[in-house]
């Protein structure tokens, strides 16, 4: 399965999305392919670190591709890898079309503090262009980086609903400090010493979600 997170907003998690369904795909013994597609490298940048830990951790492939690589590259490599996983930026740009256009999911990750029709109608009018040409793509979105408590949540879900080509996961995953403290050791949540009993559940929620577990 190819699967892309993306959007058109910046800064609402979607590296640390794309990272930690690689890691937690690996662990479930499958041959994976993050592909960095994002300018930023950011997810090139933690699988190096994490490639050069002494520790024994799960690994997968990361590569950076840009442009129309995206599309030629990812079909020549997919019958090489059990899943692909591309992490598209927060713009909506010629990478992110390119790795929709061949996507069998597109999973949308928003901020529901910075939550506005705007965006999500942007989004869902993005996801309507493409299915022009990949017709079979899946689109889902979730609250990520979410306030522990508030009216925000319920608010945003409630706005999720309401979009017929974007479909909502029963997903929350709240703004805590064990994800970023586990980015700066190349880690997972439940990879750290220490770890977060409810920042692993929610993540684990996510990944049931995507891969129908």
């Amino acid at each position: 399965m190819i699967v892309v997170t993306g959007g058109i907003k910046g800064g609402s998690g979607k590296t640390t999305i794309a990272t930690h369904l690689a890691i937690m795909r690996a662990y479930d013994n499958k041959d994976v392919l993050l592909v960095d597609a994002d300018d930023q490298e950011t997810s090139f940048d933690f699988s190096s670190l994490r490639a050069s830990s002494d520790e024994d951790l799960r690994s997968y492939t990361c590569i950076k591709l840009s442009g129309k690589a995206i599309r030629s590259e990812i079909l020549k490599l997919q019958s090489k890898y059990d899943d692909i996983i591309v992490d598209a930026g927060g713009r909506d740009t010629v990478n992110q079309r390119a790795a929709l256009s061949i996507a069998n999911m597109l999973i949308v990750p928003f901020i529901p503090r910075s939550f506005d029709l705007w965006t999500l109608d942007a989004v869902a009018a993005i996801v309507e262009e493409i299915k022009q040409i990949n017709p079979l793509l899946q689109s889902y979105a979730f609250l990520n980086r979410a306030d522990l408590r508030g009216y925000d949540n319920l608010e945003a879900r409630e706005l999720l609903r309401e979009k017929e080509n974007i479909k909502m996961y029963d997903v929350v995953i709240c703004n805590r400090k064990a994800f970023g403290n586990a980015a700066s050791e190349g880690k997972a949540v439940h990879e750290v010493k220490n770890s977060d009993p409810k920042a692993i559940a929610e993540m684990q929620n996510l990944y049931k979600n995507v891969f129908n577990k």
